[in-house]
């Protein structure tokens, strides 16, 4: 049975949950997600996990912080005075808002903080400081 390995193109179904249980993404009722197995498409933990699958075969991984999205990290949670921000925007806490980078990219942050002057941004990941556990299926490799 061929074995998914570094270079192949892949497709797999996967349902990622916290370790509460709570569900954040699922590919069920979408088309499988494709990626190429070791070119740093995923993140390390998954990539890891479906390198050496076999195509119909399920594994369930626990992935760590570190080998997920990292830690949290406090140089990622900055003020911002509101003058620098649009005049008709209305910050609420949680609400995701998105920066252009020196490079022109746009990354997406999140409200974590209203002060009367200024906004607490936090641009780190969602997902940040989360150990996850994903179930995948590989369904295809190309």
């Amino acid at each position: 049975m061929q074995t998914a390995k570094k270079g192949d193109q892949v497709k797999v179904h996967y349902t990622g949950r916290l370790t509460d249980g709570t569900v954040f993404d699922s590919s069920e009722g979408r088309t499988p997600l494709e990626f190429e197995v070791g070119a740093g498409m995923m993140i390390k933990g998954f990539d890891a996990a479906v390198d050496g699958m076999e195509i119909g075969t399920k594994v369930t991984a626990e992935i760590p912080a570190a080998e997920a999205y990292g830690e949290a990290r406090e140089d990622m949670i900055f003020d911002v005075p509101k003058t620098n921000l649009p005049p008709d925007l209305k910050a609420e806490v949680g609400q995701q808002l998105a920066m252009s980078q020196p490079n022109g990219q746009q990354m997406p942050v999140k409200v974590k903080e209203v002060h009367e002057d200024k906004v607490v941004i936090d641009a780190n990941h969602d997902l940040a400081g989360k150990d996850l556990v994903f179930d995948i299926e590989l369904v295809e490799i190309a």
